[in-house]
């Protein structure tokens, strides 16, 4: 019996911003343990048996990071999926039931988001092996979770009888519901009949093209054309934009599981959290002994039940109780921890205003390292920019912008104009403006330059690309302006 793991890497992670952005959300962060949560979410599966490689789904912004975190681990997955448009995980998963193949070898499906924290493996692996055997006979999966609060940032899921068999228990579903009020939540809980809605799934790829044919045809057959005229880019399956876009937008919830006469749910027996707050974070972290939650240069004085992180600076708080603090380069998040829900709302006013605090970090990652702005002003910006060893930007000029480089660790290969030479430590060298240029690193570590750009117009879109080895768009791939998602 086959397992094909298909984990749902998009989101934005909006409810723990200011560290989670649009695009470094937080699946993609070391947010309780040493790896990231996408990360753990592969590692967790190694102790399962039958497992074959994961098929990823992501938005476009996302596929380097993507790609990055899973080559550190050393995997190679079936696919990395870009979803052209977001169409919530009815379409996704139909995409990747498609992709997984339906014929003799039909593979039972075990779908994740990256985005959980889940402590106790051994209990996971037991629910995923009763989860298995039940998809094995037909039926559609799903995983609830016991609630232990009457928590409203969730949906529920009302049991129906339940089925014989082993540890853990399982029963048919009656209904999923929406995430409730306060009210409604608590009498959920006492109730006993509900549990949280953990968005994780298991169903033979067949059985949920077949169910999914039956109960949203538009669904599968737009999906079924955007794989059909889906094409491989680099490390990537690239869905053919137009016909997805085709796809309504819903839920495998209600586009099948509620529909469905072969819905069924198993209990989690292990811990879980989707850490989708900061205070989840607070729950899940290992507390000091005035039960507070720190990450990094943290003093605090008559502190307690609090959570508090600093990203790049010395934090200090004196005399706060039941609070959260979040500090990171360019924003900082301070709320009673009954509050935090409330973090939603103020991205949005963040977003109204085009703040660009909701976008991005300061330190911003690409395929060939990053960068991280120092200093910025009407005229100037100044950049930190590391290349990976080996790797390259793309070929580019740029309309508004003149650039000096300057070499501070490691050995630069400079393309200006028709001339190429090497910059070592402590040389520098000038990119006059509407000039064709290339940086690249040749070495075996990490090159670091710093960037003095100066001009009239210095944003990020201020980049016509040439030539492009990670598959970038650029004007001579259908973009005539030149502008484009990522610099360099």
């Amino acid at each position: 019996m086959t397992i094909t793991p298909v984990v749902l890497a998009g989101g934005s992670g909006t409810r723990l911003w200011p560290l989670s952005r649009s695009l470094y959300p937080k699946q993609f962060m070391s947010l309780v343990d040493t790896p990231t949560l996408l990360q753990s979410t592969l590692l967790r599966l190694q102790a399962l048996d039958g497992i074959a490689a994961p098929i990823l789904l992501c938005n476009e912004a996302h596929r380097f990071v993507v790609a990055e975190q899973i080559r550190r681990m050393g995997l190679t997955p079936a696919a990395i999926v870009l979803e052209p448009a977001a169409r919530n995980t009815a379409p996704a998963l139909t995409v990747a039931a498609l992709l997984a193949g339906t014929d003799e070898t039909d593979p039972i499906l075990l779908v994740l988001p990256a985005d959980h924290h889940i402590r106790d493996v051994d209990g996971f692996v037991a629910t995923v092996r009763k989860g298995a055997a039940l998809a094995a006979e037909g039926r559609m999966v799903t995983f609830g979770i016991t609630p232990d609060a009457p928590e409203t940032g969730y949906g529920y899921i009302r049991k129906g009888s339940a089925l014989n068999g082993d540890s853990p228990p399982a029963w048919a579903i009656d209904r999923f519901v929406e995430k409730p009020d306060r009210q409604t939540a608590q009498q959920y809980v006492n109730s006993g009949d509900y549990c949280w809605n953990s968005g994780m799934f298991m169903f033979r790829a067949g059985k949920l093209i077949e169910q999914m044919e039956r109960h949203a045809p538009e669904i599968a057959a737009a999906c079924r054309l955007a794989v059909a005229r889906g094409r491989t880019d680099l490390d990537f399956f690239r869905l053919d934009k137009a016909a997805f876009a085709q796809s309504p937008s819903d839920s495998i919830d209600y586009a099948v599981m509620e529909k469905t006469d072969d819905g069924v749910m198993v209990a989690l027996a292990s811990d879980w959290s989707d850490l989708g707050s900061w205070e989840a974070l607070w729950q899940a972290g290992t507390k000091d002994g005035q039960d507070n939650v720190i990450h990094g240069d943290v003093y605090l004085q008559d502190v307690h039940r609090s959570f508090v992180h600093a990203s790049s600076r010395l934090v200090t708080a004196v005399g706060l109780d039941n609070h959260v603090v979040v500090e990171t380069k360019d924003a900082v998040f301070v709320a009673p921890r009954h509050c935090v829900q409330q973090v939603k709302a103020l991205v949005d006013r963040l977003k109204t205003d085009d703040r660009p605090e909701t976008v991005d970090h300061r330190n911003v990652y690409r395929p060939w390292g990053g960068y991280e702005d120092i200093d910025v002003s009407e005229r100037f910006l100044v950049k930190r920019i590391t290349v990976k060893p080996g790797a390259q930007l793309s070929m580019q000029r740029h309309m508004h912008r003149a650039e000096h480089w300057v070499v501070v660790k490691g050995t630069a290969l400079v393309t200006r104009g028709e001339e190429q030479f090497l910059l070592k430590e402590d040389q520098s060298t000038y990119i006059p403006l509407g000039t064709v240029h290339r940086l690249e690193n040749p070495g075996k570590i990490p090159l670091e330059l710093v960037e003095i750009q100066s001009g009239s117009y210095l944003a990020e879109d201020d980049v016509i690309r040439l030539d492009d080895v990670y598959g970038r768009h650029n004007g001579a791939a259908g973009n005539p302006s030149g502008k484009t998602e990522a610099a360099s």
